[in-house]
């Protein structure tokens, strides 16, 4: 029986030709080699399986064969390699600073390549630094690790770092398909680019894959016996998927999944696998952005076929709510019923689009237009102060009372088109008792209503002047004090308002001051609109803190303050013997 050799060790790169993905650092090498620059002691840091002892082992080679006889020699007595996690011991590394005075019998140079450099000792690493800094001119030390954070400062200091990078999928698939043609093996391009993929940046690791999968399937590698020997889920699954969504079909996602968690799939698995899978979707929307997409020429021809059925709205919510999943998972007390309620969110977002706009309409557009009625824009009805909204009216014809000159032109404008008189009439609502909540509830509500969508055409905008403006605000702030609404009367008393455009502008001395005319601005901006015959007029308030000090009373003056409107308080203290 022939001896079998892995493709890591019978393809290991023998010179930086044959490097893959690190281009950078082997050209870099070459051109020190070439010029005579190459440091004493270097630092190869990088991924696993990405090359650096082997690009060592090639630069020390290289830097022997100068000016040999035989360039076919290896030198290997003068590459002496050297495991730090074996060898990280004091002892050891003085034995090594022993070796290094004795000059090499052949060729130029002696290289040390210490491997896993992280794992030496503090007393070790304390050692070594006289001699890595000032080593005899025939030795090179080249110090390979995966976790530079753990080498000291000063050792760093001393080395010229080279930082190998991960191995992009593209390059390895390509290297891949090098490897499969010299084994005569026949490769889908989708069966590489799995086997790439799963790598996840190292070379060594995707041989390994390689020779793996080879062994199951023979030598016709297809993506089929790639997903189902290294158990990964295929991208027909989220194809699949990903239709069922966008057709609403719930059950059939659902029995989906649960095939999936039979094959032995986790459901985490699959949900990350699924935000991945919408994100290549989304690239796929813009032309400039496809190049981002890492698959075979076949799979990217079904991304861009699925991305034209998917909009770039679900797929934004979609990523949101597969990737809050995500997070959940973990922590969930029932993780598969929390995919499951993702899986119908998901299903869900496109299940009735026209549901999702007209969330301001209490019956859909979709009604009326079903039985030959064309929906007609709402004409909003401005109330007085005094009266309470209960309901809302669509009318044609003008009120019956005598109106003025400036109420009869804008009411011509909003009776221009005739219009069917609808009226819906909203259940009163009744509240057990008095309190904040229901105070502001209501508030926010009578604001809510101030957002209907309106034709603002037909709403008149007439000019008026600051005077105009005061003598409003003046009607208003009295209509408030007959209401024995005294705390909102004051508060609008504290600064004149100011005219600007359509806006007024409003200071007070505090929030609190703020907060209570935000909460009135419908009854005020609704007397405001209806007297100045302008539905433009809008409110900005500002918090100048000044004004406070106007306001900031002692108990005396206080008390002053109150006896001026009722002179008993002074008999009423006096009877009792009170104190301020």
């Amino acid at each position: 029986m022939e001896h079998f050799v892995v493709s890591a060790r019978k393809y290991r790169p023998q010179t930086f030709k044959d490097v893959v993905g690190q281009q950078a650092i082997t050209n870099t090498l070459l051109n020190a080699i070439e010029n005579n620059h190459l440091a004493q002691a270097l630092l190869f840091t990088g991924p696993r399986g990405v090359g650096k002892t082997s690009c060592a082992r090639i630069l020390a080679k290289m830097i022997n064969q100068e000016g040999s006889n035989n360039p076919d020699e290896d030198f290997a007595f003068n590459i002496f390699e050297l495991d730090a996690a074996s060898n990280n011991s004091v002892d050891d590394i003085r034995s090594l600073t022993d070796q290094v005075r004795i000059p090499p019998q052949v060729g130029n140079y002696k290289v040390y390549i210490i491997d896993e450099v992280h794992m030496l000792s503090q007393a070790a690493f304390n050692a070594f630094l006289k001699t890595l800094e000032e080593p005899p001119k025939h030795c090179i030390f080249i110090l390979a690790t995966t976790e530079k954070h753990k080498i000291i400062p000063t050792i760093l200091s001393r080395c010229q770092i080279f930082d190998f990078k991960r191995i992009t999928v593209k390059d390895a698939k390509e290297y891949l398909k090098y490897i499969a043609k010299e084994q005569d093996v026949t490769a889908e391009d989708d069966a590489l680019h799995i086997i790439a993929q799963k790598a996840d940046g190292a070379m060594r690791d995707a041989l390994s894959i390689f020779d793996r999968v080879v062994s199951f399937s023979g030598k016709n590698l297809t993506r089929q016996a790639v997903t189902e020997n290294l158990n990964v889920l295929d991208y027909e699954t989220y194809f699949t998927s990903t239709s069922f969504i966008l057709e609403n079909k719930i059950p059939e996602l659902l029995l989906q999944f649960n095939n999936t968690l039979s094959k032995g799939f986790d459901g985490h698995h699959f949900i990350a696998g699924l935000a991945s899978h919408f994100r290549d979707l989304l690239v796929c929307k813009n032309p400039v952005t496809i190049e981002l997409l890492e698959v075979g020429e076949d799979t990217k021809a079904k991304y861009l076929e699925q991305a034209k059925a998917a909009s770039q709205e679900f797929l934004m919510k979609g990523i949101a709510l597969a990737n809050e999943t995500d997070l959940k998972y973990k922590a969930s007390k029932n993780q598969r019923l929390l995919v499951e309620l993702c899986l119908m969110q998901l299903a869900s977002i496109t299940f009735d689009g026209e549901k999702k706009n007209s969330r301001h309409y209490i019956i859909p557009p979709s009604h009326f237009r079903k039985i030959g009625i064309t929906p007609v824009p709402v004409k909003k009805n401005i109330a007085s102060p005094q009266s309470t909204i209960n309901h809302t009216e669509i009318t044609s014809e003008p009120p019956a009372e005598k109106l003025s000159n400036k109420e009869e032109t804008t009411k011509d404008s909003l009776t221009t088109e005739k219009v069917q008189r609808i009226t819906i009439n909203a259940p009163k609502k009744s509240n057990s008792g008095l309190s904040l909540s229901s105070i502001r509830a209501k508030k926010e509500h009578l604001i809510k209503q101030m957002d209907v969508v309106v034709d603002e055409e037909d709403l008149p905008k007439n000019l008026f002047s600051q005077d105009e403006l005061l003598a409003a605000w003046n009607t208003f702030i009295s209509y408030l004090q007959k209401e024995g609404k005294f705390n909102l009367a004051s508060i609008l008393s504290i600064d004149t308002p100011l005219l600007k455009g359509t806006t007024i502008h409003l200071r007070f001395p505090n929030e609190t001051n703020k907060v209570e005319v935000e909460r009135q601005q419908y009854d005020l901006l609704t007397f405001l609109r209806k007297t100045l015959q302008n539905y433009d007029i809008s409110l900005d308030i500002i918090i100048v803190e000044e004004l406070e000090k106007k306001y900031a009373y002692t108990p005396e003056e206080k008390y002053e303050k109150l006896k001026e409107k009722n002179p008993n308080l002074e008999l009423l203290r006096k009877m009792f013997d009170l104190d301020l």
